[in-house]
């Protein structure tokens, strides 16, 4: 993956695989965490295409967890679907466009 990589779908891991702007490691989020967020459970393509509507609150979340958590820059990581609900909630708050 380069550093503005697109996503993939790992399907070995049933989750979406995204590499963060900056950051050497891979961040991931499984299929139930799309399911929870969209209350349904989304084939591969759906979550690909949620991620792209929302990429800037994944690239939010994924600095915020990176610096909370202290993420050495080559390590992989995870988001839950509440890193994401946050900050989408907090884009929409602010005003600013979603995605």
């Amino acid at each position: 993956m380069s550093d503005k990589s697109e996503p993939i779908w790992r399907s070995d891991i049933d989750s979406l695989a995204f590499r963060p702007t900056g950051h050497m490691g891979i961040c991931v989020m499984h299929r139930r965490a799309f399911r929870t967020l969209l209350g349904y459970t989304p084939s591969p393509r759906q979550c690909i295409d949620f991620y792209l509507i929302h990429r800037d609150s994944f690239e939010a979340a994924a600095h915020a967890k990176l610096i909370a958590r202290s993420i050495r820059e080559t390590e992989n990581f995870h988001l839950t679907s509440r890193d994401i609900r946050r900050r989408i909630k907090n884009s929409v708050a602010s005003g600013d466009a979603v995605g």
